[in-house]
């Protein structure tokens, strides 16, 4: 077999595999339009928490979010198709993620540490093997509540895709480190980066950011949650700490 049909060989496999890929979106686009009816009914599930004018903050967020996390998800597969059999088995956790468990009121802490692990890989595709990407998990998942439906889902995507967003990739210094923890009934992300010199692409729209990440914490957990960001030595980390304890007993308490 001579070189020249052996790459036509590799051509038509890439394009089955482009024309798979873009049929198997479709597919999850159409599912995603059926269930988007049913987005509003289960918003209203929360209102036995939060006030009227909470709840359509929470809704206006959502409908930001789901978009911009699947846009950044396609950008990341299309960079490198040669993985995009590893990536779309990836893919396919985080868009059965985002239209299954995002639409319900809570996820369990491990149903989130998954998610994010998932997210963590399809991401990798952005960077090259040698990049300094360390991912640690620092889990009890002996306490009950590491099962139990009390975290807000995909509240973890924000400070995730920040930082790969951010990071300076192509820098032979650059790092970014990513910790995963649950531990005596708290969840915990802390995610640190060096920052790029190269100041972002700008786009008309972007994504929601991390005030409004604070803000739906805010709604949600009100004060049981802890949100700190600072820069040292050019590095940027973001610690996120929520105390799924306390909050569910405000929950029952509130009954």
């Amino acid at each position: 077999m001579n070189s020249v049909t052996l790459l036509l060989i590799v051509l038509v496999l890439i394009t089955i595999a482009v024309i798979g890929l873009a049929v198997y979106f479709y597919l999850r686009f159409r599912e995603a339009e059926k269930q988007q009816k049913e987005t509003t009914a289960r918003l209203l599930e929360l209102s036995n928490q939060v006030r009227p004018l909470q709840l359509e903050a929470l809704e206006a967020l959502e409908a930001k979010l789901n978009p911009h996390l699947f846009k950044n998800i396609l950008n990341s597969i299309q960079s490198h198709a040669y993985q995009t059999y590893f990536a779309i088995d990836k893919l396919a956790n985080v868009l059965d993620y985002i239209l299954y468990e995002s639409r319900k009121e809570f996820v369990s802490p491990k149903e989130e540490v998954e998610f994010a692990l998932n997210l963590i890989e399809i991401n990798k595709i952005k960077v090259s093997p040698l990049f300094d990407l360390k991912v640690k998990t620092r889990l009890n998942t002996a306490e009950p509540m590491y099962d139990q439906k009390l975290l807000a889902p995909l509240i973890s995507i924000d400070l995730i895709e920040n930082a790969f967003k951010h990071a300076d990739i192509q820098s032979p210094e650059a790092f970014i480190a990513i910790t995963l923890e649950f531990k005596d009934n708290h969840f915990g992300l802390t995610v640190a980066n060096k920052i790029s010199s190269k100041p972002p692409m700008k786009k008309e729209k972007g994504g929601i950011g991390i005030k409004a990440l604070e803000q739906r914490l805010r709604i949600i957990y009100e004060n049981n949650f802890k949100l700190d960001s600072y820069i040292e030595d050019n590095v940027y980390v973001a610690h996120l700490n929520i105390d799924l304890f306390e909050y569910k007993v405000k929950v029952l308490a509130a009954r």
